[in-house]
């Protein structure tokens, strides 16, 4: 097919195969296409390089979603429970990429990732949903933000450091799979909070259950013409409810940082600012600029070369 003729004529090294439906709760509306997609393309892939001959290591995006309701933290060798039918999809593609290992001794290699954000993260995910709106809001485009279950935890990290470890899976004498997270799990709950909080608003939580509202407590004075204590500014909507929910994920990551010596440099607390500096920096408003400026102080090391994210900061902010 053509993807074999595309492989056979470009000989890659290296692939990384990360297109996919990737909306957990779009998955719900639309399963079978979320099941030709993340899951048959894999398939598809795996075979049209098996297919080429072109001796390339291949890179499987694997969810943390694919763990469900597993115990925490959850590693390797913790079992499957997947819980949407992206979730589901997964699972598919993760275990075909480990057949064509078996089978066939490809270098194929699953990446387990749990949550990875940054500025250019899709608006429809929650991380990104929450950091747009609270530049929405203070710059007088967005009155309330609507979520569904604030008390799912997820452990968020910053994509730059993961597209890292992608890399260094593919360096490996052998193909492995690893979970790649941070290790610290927060709710959207905290996530809104933090958010909130670096803006300059401190969040009161009244009601219980769907009908749970969070209210300006308090703001920095800087913000006094588009809001006042009282204000409510988060509601629930329980369209966002999944079907199926996953609680709680949290990485072990003893696996990568033993044997692929990889650590994640960016916190929860930096991610958050890091996200709400660019958005406020994209609806023309003044930043604190903590995150950007604790960008500048880390180095990441990418194919074998260094380079400041300093020098690539105008990817985020331009």
């Amino acid at each position: 097919g053509l993807t074999t003729d595309i492989i056979y004529n470009l000989k890659p090294d290296e692939i990384y195969h990360l297109g996919a439906q990737s909306h957990v709760r779009v998955s719900f509306d639309m399963p079978e296409y979320t099941g030709n997609v993340t899951g048959l393309a894999t398939t598809r892939m795996l075979e049209a390089l098996r297919r080429s001959g072109v001796n390339a290591r291949f890179y499987q995006a694997s969810s943390s979603e694919m763990f469900g309701s597993a115990p925490l933290p959850q590693n390797e060798l913790t079992p499957l429970e997947p819980r949407s039918p992206y979730a589901i999809a997964k699972v598919y593609a993760y275990w075909m990429a480990r057949n064509y290992r078996d089978a066939y001794k490809m270098f194929v290699s699953n990446g387990i990732l749990f949550n990875h954000e940054s500025p250019r993260r899709g608006e429809t995910f929650v991380s990104r949903k929450i950091t747009r709106a609270v530049a929405n809001i203070l710059s007088g485009k967005q009155r309330k933000l609507y979520l569904g279950n604030l008390d799912a935890k997820r452990d968020w990290g910053f994509a730059p450091d993961y597209v890292e470890g992608m890399w260094l899976m593919l360096q490996t004498a052998k193909p492995d799979d690893y979970v790649m997270g941070t290790g610290e799990s927060n709710s959207v709950r905290q996530f809104v909070e933090a958010a909130m909080s670096y803006a300059g608003i401190e969040i009161e939580w009244r009601g219980v259950g769907r009908e749970e509202k969070g209210l300006v407590e308090s703001c920095d004075a800087m913000w006094s013409t588009v809001l006042k204590p009282g204000d409510v500014l988060i509601e629930i909507d329980p369209k966002y409810f999944r079907p199926t929910e996953v609680d709680s994920l949290q990485a072990d990551i003893g696996k990568a940082n033993s044997e692929l010596h990889w650590f994640p440099r960016v916190s929860f607390s930096e991610l958050v600012k890091i996200m709400i500096d660019y958005d406020f920096l994209a609806a023309g408003l003044d930043s604190r600029r903590e995150g950007i400026e604790a960008l500048k102080s880390k180095n990441f090391e990418w194919t074998g070369h260094q380079f400041s994210v300093h020098e690539r900061i105008r990817e985020f902010i331009g």
